[in-house]
């Protein structure tokens, strides 16, 4: 049963953890908890959907993929804990957005300014690969956390996954009728008709960052744009 809609994003983080929609994730997640890497063999895992973090008054969304195995489903934050994060931190950290260029627990004491980190899928997946019909199953959850982000001026969406996730919720909304005209690629920057600037990179996966098909100069170019934007005047 569907779950009253959230009046706050502190209740429907709650929701979000509760959420049981999709067996393969939850059963995934849960086992992982269990069978616990050697390194962190002394971490009690989340295991759960992981919720939302930031700043409520945030004018600036990251749209991530999914929690990652052993990163978020483990310390139960987004992006906290592992090679992704360890990448993209230091640079929210050096653009204004973060408190601390590192996050390793929720007890960190990371604080994000001016932003919000959310993700397409709030449950890790094997092999970092939603099935589509579980990324349907999350986006009404975007839906509403869209409603209680009123502030939003831009959104940095990291990788295809998170892109086709925002350019779907402007679909489900009414803002663009069609998705003809918004396409993925790094740099890309598209302004929509409600004011809100969509920007999107590739994701900061270490299949990206050790490669060098996503550098820090690359990522950083990115988020000093979102600021940008963000302290530009208010969307008309």
């Amino acid at each position: 049963m569907r779950m009253v809609p959230a009046t706050t994003l502190e209740v429907l983080n709650a929701q979000i953890v509760a959420c049981e929609s999709c067996p393969r994730l939850r059963a995934y997640g849960a086992q992982i908890a269990r069978d616990k890497r050697r390194q962190w063999r002394d971490w009690d895992y989340w295991g759960r959907p992981v919720p939302s973090f930031g700043d409520e008054k945030a004018r600036v969304l990251i749209m991530g993929l999914a929690p990652g195995a052993h990163g978020s489903n483990r310390t139960g934050r987004p992006f906290t804990g592992d090679g992704s994060g360890d990448f993209m931190f230091p640079i929210l950290y050096e653009a204004g957005f973060a408190s601390q260029p590192n996050s390793q627990s929720r007890e960190d004491g990371l604080r994000l300014k001016d932003m919000w980190i959310s993700a397409s899928v709030r449950c890790a997946p094997p092999d970092n690969k939603p099935s589509l019909e579980e990324q349907r199953n999350c986006a009404h959850w975007l839906d509403e956390e869209m409603a209680l982000l009123p502030r939003l001026r831009v959104i940095v969406c990291l990788g295809k996954i998170g892109f086709d996730a925002m350019v779907g919720y402007f679909l489900r909304s009414g803002v663009i009728a069609s998705r003809k005209g918004y396409e993925f690629a790094h740099g890309a920057e598209y302004r929509l008709p409600n004011g809100i600037h969509l920007l999107a990179t590739y994701h900061p996966s270490l299949q990206n960052t050790n490669t060098g098909k996503l550098t820090a100069p690359m990522f950083l170019k990115i988020f000093v744009r979102a600021r940008e934007l963000a302290q530009s005047k208010a969307r008309s």
